[in-house]
């Protein structure tokens, strides 16, 4: 998993740096002092111990005429804005994840959302926010869902809670838009779709998101987020609690058939308000 993570794109910011410098024929030391860090700091760069500043970035560009290559890494590959920083690793072990398992108590999951959806939420949770920042958000969250579209697509199985269908996130027209989408993904076998039904009883309290995800050449890891923050869990024993508590919910759920019944009700019921108004 580490080609997929950002200390990989640490590492390869450093890589880069230290292959251009010696190029030009000028030690650590040297180009430190032409851009006002120590050569010390120059080998933690190089070796991906410590992430430089944009404006250090500017001036090795400058020092060593590499035509801005180390601003577009940093603000690329290192300062990637479209992900909050909590879900930033967990974004990057979806692309490499063979099979993934999600609970969503309250929002239709990134991977499923429409761009008209993902606004109305980065609106809510960012009321002040200018359009640049809504943005590319929005971007961000479109962009994670090509791995869907990939031949190689993983295994990709969703439980979402009645919440998820009942709230009208950005108004009815939005709403059936996006039960319409998560409606017609299943449709086409690319996600497996079931409802947790307030009749759940119990089950129907859970409010905790679960993001499983299994590897081909890694040990299964689990993701949990709550406001403005996640936590991404690798200890086996922990993993498995998580996976032992999915395996309840997707029991309490509907049948596919009947979940995306309910779905599709729900999308004609909003489908209906929005033609009225």
């Amino acid at each position: 998993m580490a080609n997929g993570s950002r200390q990989a794109a640490w590492e390869f910011f450093g890589a880069e740096l230290k292959r251009r410098r010696e190029n030009v024929g000028i030690t650590q030391v040297e180009l430190g002092s032409r851009v006002f860090v120590s050569g010390g700091y120059i080998g933690q760069f190089e070796q991906a111990i410590r992430k430089p500043q944009l404006d250090v970035a500017q001036r090795i560009d400058e020092a060593l005429q590499t035509d801005g290559i180390f601003e577009r890494l940093w603000k690329r590959l290192i300062n990637d804005r479209r992900y909050a920083e909590y879900f930033a690793k967990a974004a990057e072990l979806e692309r490499l994840a063979t099979k993934i398992c999600e609970f969503a108590p309250a929002l239709v999951p990134g991977l499923l959302q429409t761009a008209g959806y993902a606004r109305a939420v980065t609106l809510a949770m960012n009321a002040f926010a200018g359009d640049e920042y809504v943005d590319d958000k929005v971007s961000g969250r479109l962009d994670r869902q090509y791995i869907l579209k990939d031949a190689t697509r993983p295994v990709y199985w969703v439980v979402l809670h009645e919440n998820v269908l009942r709230v009208p996130v950005g108004g009815p027209a939005v709403m059936a838009d996006q039960l319409e989408r998560v409606v017609a993904m299943a449709r086409e076998r690319k996600v497996l779709v079931q409802v947790l039904p307030y009749t759940a009883g119990a089950y129907a309290l859970m409010t905790g998101s679960l993001k499983l995800m299994e590897f081909e050449d890694a040990p299964p890891t689990a993701y949990t987020e709550a406001v403005y923050s996640g936590n991404l869990l690798d200890d086996p024993a922990v993993v498995k609690h998580a996976y032992a508590a999915y395996d309840l919910i997707r029991a309490a759920a509907l049948p596919p058939e009947a979940s995306l019944a309910l779905v599709e009700s729900a999308a004609e019921d909003y489908r209906r308000c929005a033609s009225t108004t």
